[in-house]
């Protein structure tokens, strides 16, 4: 009996086998559940093996027979569902299937893809100008260009989110206070190339005190910012900073905005270099009849043309291209004033034709005065009525008054008075932004001599060294600045000196530039920095009221190309025509040109200040 049971049959009926199974308990309701028990098991599952959809909402069942959707004939798609099934029960066993290496595949570019994109748009370093972060409205943006090695696929939610957080970390800290945005910005770059320092560390980019109070709290919100993009710049990969991009996702706008804008925060302007950019000029030659002829170098003949070209590439950040339309949305209902010589008039100019340039209807664009030409009258106004916006200049090449005084003989003699402001300052004190400039009057005889020619009060000095006169003149200035200037409710730059390149001679004596046609690639060639900038940088730190300084001396001294040189007017005199090469220019510069770089800075620092001001608004 022991040996018969050893050896029971396989393959008895389903009744006889489930009454050894539940030999213990025999009783209907076992047996009922045994049954119920059996029968669901069995319908679950052919559910599982025939699954007729393999979309079914249920990832657990897609994952198992994702390879069916695949299947050409039966006899394969029965193999592939068997292995599937029989992989899924068994994960440790190694399957042949084709099915099986091809899922693995897609799950592995799934993956890179994934990672490409959160990749894509890193958050930038810790900003030295942290503020809370707010979505801004009607954002738009950028997109950074095809030739860019970082590319900007549509971000997903998980990638915003990953690429937020150490942003977010940056962003929720308390700003200590408005100052950390105000600088003496640029870099005098005499003192790097020596000290091998940067000269912003050292306190010249540190800021004057801030007062209270947000200059352009009413600006239209920002919307669109450069490339921070860092890494291989191409030659046109600043074309696609113009056009304007919108995902759906305001909040994704906002947050890449707030980046972009954070880059320019902490990046130092004037330090970086020129790269070719065929994307260039913002406007084309000939398209803005407002340039001085002096300045409309390709009008007068000059043959090469890629000196517009050029884009000014700071080291830390990339400047956002300038958006005419978008820069006068945040200049309506504003006065923005130029003060200063012929140079400013060189940027003044400029500007005015970047931004009619994005203005369809030109007829309402126009001088004050109807004036055409800009050259021997005190001031001048561009009108764009559509946004209730002016563009002013005010002829004031020593920032102090010219003055005559009388000598014994009757006589008038010119002096220049080192302790009263221009005349005209008491028409723009309470413009919304003024621009000032002087420099280049300081390097003419009568003042590089300084004798009988500086006055205080009633008193002429019969000699007086140069940088002290300067000094002098700028500390009138800034405390007239100081004294009359509300910096709640305007932002006032100063822009520093711009470079000439007059070689084997001066302005007067034959100097020429007419030769040159790419810029200064090694800055072991630029020239010291000028001793009077340094008095300025001094001057400037030691003021109550905000001020941006825009450093253009090094940027400047790189473009020896840039110049109308003898290209600088048509119809010559009789004494230019016999010897034009003793006549050029190599102070001022071709428009579009270098000043059209200038704007952009401008641009940017409005950007800066429109997102502090934002910022600090929405701090509870």
């Amino acid at each position: 009996m022991a040996d018969a049971t050893k050896y029971i049959p396989i393959g008895g009926t389903l009744n006889s086998d489930l009454k050894t199974l539940f030999s213990i308990s025999k009783t209907r309701k076992t047996l009922t559940f045994a049954y119920a028990f059996t029968f669901a098991f069995v319908l679950f599952t052919v559910f599982l093996a025939f699954c007729p959809s393999p979309n079914t909402s249920s990832p657990f069942f897609t994952n198992i027979f994702s390879s069916t959707a695949s299947s050409t004939s039966s006899t394969n798609a029965y193999k592939s569902q068997l292995s599937s099934i029989f992989s899924f029960f068994f994960h440790n066993t190694t399957s042949s299937s084709p099915s099986s290496f091809n899922s693995t595949t897609a799950t592995a570019h799934n993956t890179t893809t994934s990672r490409s994109t959160n990749n894509t748009f890193p958050s930038p370093p810790k900003s030295k100008r942290p503020f809370k972060t707010t979505p801004f409205e009607n954002q738009t943006r950028t997109a950074p260009s095809e030739n860019q090695t970082q590319t900007t696929p549509t971000i997903s939610k998980k990638s915003s989110n990953h690429t937020a957080k150490p942003h977010d970390d940056v962003v929720n800290k308390e700003p200590s206070s408005v100052s950390n945005h105000t600088r003496v910005s640029g870099t005098s770059y005499e003192d790097k190339a020596l000290k091998k320092t940067n000269h912003s560390s050292n306190g010249v980019a540190s800021a004057p005190k801030v007062s209270g109070g947000s200059p352009h709290g009413n600006l239209s919100s920002l919307g669109k910012g450069g490339d921070t993009g860092k890494g291989v710049v191409h030659s046109n990969y600043t074309a696609s900073l113009v056009k304007k991009q919108k995902n759906g996702n305001k909040e994704e706008d906002s947050r890449v905005e707030d980046e972009t804008i954070e880059a320019l925060v902490k990046c130092d302007f004037f330090d970086g270099e020129w790269i070719k950019d065929d994307s260039y000029p913002l406007y084309e030659p000939g398209s803005c009849n407002l340039i001085d002829e002096q300045f409309s170098c390709i009008q007068n003949g000059r043959p090469d043309k890629d000196y517009q070209k050029y884009k000014w590439k700071p080291k830390g950040c990339s400047l956002p291209r300038l958006d005419g339309q978008r820069m006068l949305e945040m200049l309506r209902g504003k006065r923005l004033i130029f003060v200063g010589d012929s140079i400013n008039r060189n940027m003044w100019e400029s500007l005015i034709c970047i931004l009619r340039n994005s203005v369809k209807d030109k007829s309402k664009v126009y001088e004050a005065k109807g004036r055409v030409h800009f050259r021997g009258e005190a001031s001048y106004s561009f009108i764009f009525k559509d946004y209730n916006f002016s563009a002013e200049l005010f002829v004031s090449p020593f920032l102090v008054q010219e003055w005559e005084v009388q000598v014994k003989n009757g006589t008038k003699k010119e002096t220049l008075r080192l302790d009263l402001v221009g005349k005209s300052s008491v028409q723009y004190k309470n413009a919304d932004i003024i621009i000032f400039n002087t420099g280049h009057w300081w390097t003419h005889d009568k003042t590089s001599k300084g004798k009988d020619y500086y006055q205080e009060g009633s008193h002429v000095y019969n000699e007086l060294n140069v940088l002290e006169a300067f000094r002098r003149a700028i500390t009138t200035w800034s405390r007239w600045i100081d004294a009359n200037v509300d910096s709640s409710k305007s932002m006032i730059f100063f822009r520093g000196y711009s470079a000439s390149h007059f070689s084997g001679g001066q302005w007067n004596s034959g100097g020429q530039c007419d030769r040159e046609t790419v810029p200064i690639k090694n800055e072991k060639y630029l020239k010291e920095y000028p001793p009077k900038m340094r008095v300025l940088e001094k001057v400037l730190r030691n003021m109550k009221t905000q001020v941006t300084y825009l450093n253009v001396t090094k940027m400047t001294d790189l473009r020896k190309d840039g110049h109308p040189s003898i290209y600088r007017k048509q119809n010559l005199s009789v004494e230019e025509r016999k010897s034009p090469l003793r006549f050029q220019d190599c102070s001022h510069w071709c428009l579009p040109g270098v000043p059209d770089t200038w704007n952009e800075i401008l641009y940017a620092e409005l950007l800066l200040k429109q997102y502090q001001n934002q910022h600090l608004k929405k701090k509870p």
